[in-house]
C-alpha cells in the first residue's frame, strides 16, 4: 500500500469516525458540527474537482455528480446521507486505487529489469556510469548478481542468464563467450565482460518498457465504448434527475421536499464510476498478467481481438521448427561430394540465412570465400556468384528453372539446395530441419481455445511442408512461397473470413515483417533482442515457445468476460435501483451502497485479470 493510500484510508476511518459521534450526539448544533466537519473531511477533494471541472467546461463527470447530489442533501437538512455519500464514495475510490496500485505493480514489475547503472572499462578503469552513456563498443562488466545493462556480445566469461523478467521462464540459460545477450538479464554466477553492441535507448529493455507504458493508449472497443458512454450517460442523468425533480412538483402537485429527495437518490446511484474504471481495469490487468508470462501485447485492442481468433497463419521455419538446419545429404553430378559442399559454401558464406550457416558449418574451414561484391542474391530463390570466370549459382527449384537448367527428381525430403556453374547442373544438398517439441501441443490447444483453422504458409519446398503440416494436423499448406506471396495469401485468407473472427499472423518477426503488419493481429515469436519484431508484431513472444501463444488467447478470453460480467452487472444494478429510486422505493443511504457496492465488486471482478494463466495449456 503506497503512502498516499494509507493517507487516504486514514482520511476516510477518521470521516467516518466523526459522522458516528455525531449520530450520537443529542445536541442538534453539536451534531450538525460533527456532521458537516466529516463532510468536508471527507468530500472536500470532491468539491474541488468539481469546481475545477465547471470552470475548465467539463461539467460532467462523477465529481459534479457527487457534489451536486451531497449539496443537495445538506440544503434540504439530510447531513448524515450527505456524508455517508461522501464516504463511501472514497471507500469505493480507495479500493480502486488499491486495484489499480496492483494492476499496475505486475506491469511495474517490469521497470525492475531496467539496470539504473553500468560498469564499463574505460583507460584501465572500472567506472560506473549511467546505461544511458555507454558507447557502442565499449566493454561492460557484469558481475554475479547484477542485471546486463545493454544487449551486447561476451568476450570474456561463462555463466548462466536469469531471463524470467523477459521470457516468464525460470530455468537459466548457459552462455560463454561469443554468445550475444539482452539487457535486462540477470547474470547469475561469475563475471562477464561483455561488449556493448547497441545504446541504451536501442536496448531491448528500453524497447519493452517503452511498448508496455504505450499500450494503454491502444483501447480496446469495450474501453472506448466506456469512454463514449460516459459523455453522453452523465449528462443525460443530470437532466434526467432535474426533471424528475422539477415536473412531479410543477405538474402533479407533488412535493418538492420528496422528489428533490427522489432526484439527488437518482443521482447518488447513476454515478458510472463502475464502469469508468473497472473495464479498463480489466484490460490493463490482462496485459500485466501477459507480460509476467513473456507475453508482450502493445494495446487493448490487440488484446482483445486475440479473444476472437478464429484462424492462424504460421511461417515454418523458426516458429514450427527449431529452424537450426543440418546438412543430411549430397547427390553431386561431375564432382566429388566434398568438391560440391566447399564450392556452395564459399557462395553461401555471402548470406546470413540459417539455410547458408548450416552449409558453411557442414563444409567446415574454407580454404577461399567470394567477396560480397561478386554474389547476387535473388530474392526467395538462392545466390549468384562470379568465381574464377564462371557463374555459379546455389539456391532453390525456382532459381534453376530461371536458369533453364533441368532437375532431377530427389527422394529424399528437406530443403533441397542446387548447385550449378555456367547452367552445367553440378548436383544437390538437402538440408533438414527439426520440428519443435512443443509445436504439436500447441497446434492442439489452438483447436481447443476456439481456433478453427491452422495454415502453414513457407518458401520451403512443398514435400517438406506437407509432411510438417501432417506431425501437427495443419489445415491448409502452401509452401514455395516468395515473402510477397505469402501477404498475398494472408489477403485471400483475409478476404475469406472478414466477417468470422480474427486472422492471427505467426512469424519470426524478421523475414515477415510485411505478413505481420497486414494480418488483424500479428504476433513476432524469439523476439528477445529483435528490432524488427517488437516494431512489425502486435504481440511480442519473447521466446520460441508456441505455446505462449495460447496463454495469450487465453488471458485475452478471460479479460474480455470480466469486463462483458462489469458492465451488465453494473449497467443492470444501476438501472433497477435508478427505477427504485425514481418510485421511491430506494433513499439515498440505499443508492450510495448501490453506487459503492457495484464499484467495489466490478473493481474486485476486475482484478481477476491478474492472475497467472494456466501454462499448461
Amino acid at each position: 500500500m503506497s503512502r498516499k493510500q494509507r493517507r487516504n484510508l486514514t482520511r476516510i476511518l477518521l470521516s467516518a469516525l466523526l459522522m458516528i459521534i455525531g449520530l450520537l450526539i443529542p445536541n442538534e448544533w453539536i451534531k450538525i458540527a460533527f456532521l458537516m466537519a466529516a463532510y468536508l473531511l471527507a468530500g472536500h477533494d470532491v468539491l474541488i474537482e468539481a469546481a475545477k471541472g465547471i470552470v475548465r467546461g467539463q461539467v460532467f463527470d462523477e465529481h459534479f455528480l457527487m457534489s451536486i447530489a451531497t449539496i443537495g442533501a445538506v440544503i434540504i437538512g439530510e447531513y448524515a446521507e450527505a456524508v455517508a455519500v461522501m464516504v463511501l464514495y472514497q471507500l469505493g475510490e480507495w479500493f480502486q486505487s488499491y486495484a489499480v496500485g496492483k494492476s499496475r505493480a505486475s506491469i511495474a514489475s517490469l521497470m525492475d529489469i531496467c539496470p539504473v547503472t553500468a560498469d564499463v572499462e574505460r583507460d584501465g578503469q572500472i567506472q560506473t556510469v549511467d546505461p544511458a552513456e555507454v558507447e557502442i563498443g565499449e566493454t561492460l562488466v557484469i558481475r554475479a548478481g547484477e542485471r546486463i545493462p545493454l544487449d551486447g556480445v561476451i568476450l570474456e566469461g561463462n555463466s548462466a542468464l536469469d531471463t524470467a523478467a523477459l521470457t516468464g521462464e525460470s530455468l537459466p540459460r548457459d552462455v560463454s563467450a561469443g554468445d550475444t545477450v539482452f539487457s535486462g538479464c540477470i547474470n547469475v554466477h561469475g563475471v562477464l565482460r561483455v561488449k556493448a553492441e547497441k545504446r541504451y535507448e536501442d536496448s531491448t529493455v528500453a524497447r519493452i518498457l517503452e511498448l508496455v507504458e504505450n499500450a494503454a493508449d491502444k483501447k480496446s472497443v469495450a474501453e472506448s465504448f466506456i469512454t463514449r458512454f460516459a459523455r453522453v450517460y452523465t449528462p443525460a442523468v443530470c437532466l434526467a434527475a432535474l426533471l424528475l425533480f422539477l415536473l412531479p412538483p410543477v405538474f402533479f402537485d407533488g412535493q418538492w421536499a420528496d422528489w428533490g429527495h427522489r432526484a439527488l437518490s437518482f443521482l447518488v446511484v447513476s454515478c458510472p464510476c463502475a464502469l469508468v474504471i473497472s473495464v479498463p481495469l480489466s484490460f490493463f490487468g490482462g496485459i500485466g498478467a501477459a507480460s509476467r508470462c513473456g507475453i508482450l501485447i502493445k494495446g487493448s485492442n490487440y488484446l482483445e481481438n486475440l479473444a476472437n481468433a478464429t484462424t492462424v497463419v504460421m511461417d515454418k521455419t523458426g516458429t514450427l521448427t527449431k529452424g537450426v538446419f543440418q546438412v543430411t545429404t549430397l547427390h553431386p553430378k561431375h564432382l566429388s561430394e566434398k568438391e560440391l559442399l566447399t564450392l556452395a559454401a564459399e557462395v553461401e558464406s555471402a548470406s546470413t540465412h540459417p539455410i547458408s550457416r548450416s552449409i558453411c558449418e557442414a563444409a567446415g574451414p574454407l580454404a577461399a570465400t567470394l567477396p560480397m561484391s561478386d554474389v547476387e542474391e535473388v530474392a526467395g530463390k538462392g545466390l549468384l556468384a562470379q568465381r574464377d570466370g564462371q557463374t555459379i549459382a546455389v539456391g532453390n527449384e525456382k532459381l534453376m528453372q530461371e536458369l533453364g537448367i533441368e532437375l532431377p527428381s530427389c527422394p529424399h525430403t528437406g530443403t533441397v539446395v542446387h548447385v550449378a556453374a555456367d547452367r552445367v547442373y553440378l548436383g544437390h544438398i538437402v538440408i533438414a530441419d527439426q520440428l519443435k517439441q512443443e509445436a504439436k501441443e500447441a497446434a492442439i490447444a489452438m483447436k481447443k481455445n476456439g481456433v478453427q483453422k491452422l495454415v502453414m504458409l513457407t518458401g520451403d519446398s512443398e514435400a517438406v511442408a506437407k509432411e510438417t503440416a501432417a506431425a501437427l494436423g495443419i489445415d491448409e499448406v502452401h509452401a514455395s512461397l516468395l515473402p510477397t506471396e505469402k501477404v498475398e495469401h494472408v489477403e485471400r485468407l483475409l478476404a475469406d473470413h472478414i466477417h468470422h473472427g480474427q486472422l492471427v499472423f505467426v512469424g519470426d518477426g524478421i523475414n515477415d515483417a510485411p505478413v505481420l503488419t497486414r494480418a488483424d493481429i500479428g504476433v513476432a515469436m524469439g523476439a528477445m533482442g529483435s528490432d524488427a519484431a517488437v516494431e512489425a508484431a502486435d504481440i511480442v513472444l519473447m521466446d520460441d515457445d508456441l505455446r505462449k501463444l495460447n496463454i495469450a488467447i487465453q488471458i485475452s478470453k478471460k479479460t474480455l468476460s470480466i469486463a462483458r460480467q462489469n458492465i451488465i452487472f453494473a449497467l443492470l444494478v444501476k438501472l433497477l435501483v435508478m427505477l427504485l429510486a425514481v418510485a421511491g422505493i430506494a433513499d439515498m443511504w440505499l443508492a450510495v451502497f448501490a453506487d459503492v457496492g457495484v464499484s467495489v465488486l466490478a473493481v474486485l471482478n476486475a482484478m481477476r485479470t491478474l492472475q497467472p494463466a494456466n501454462r499448461d495449456t
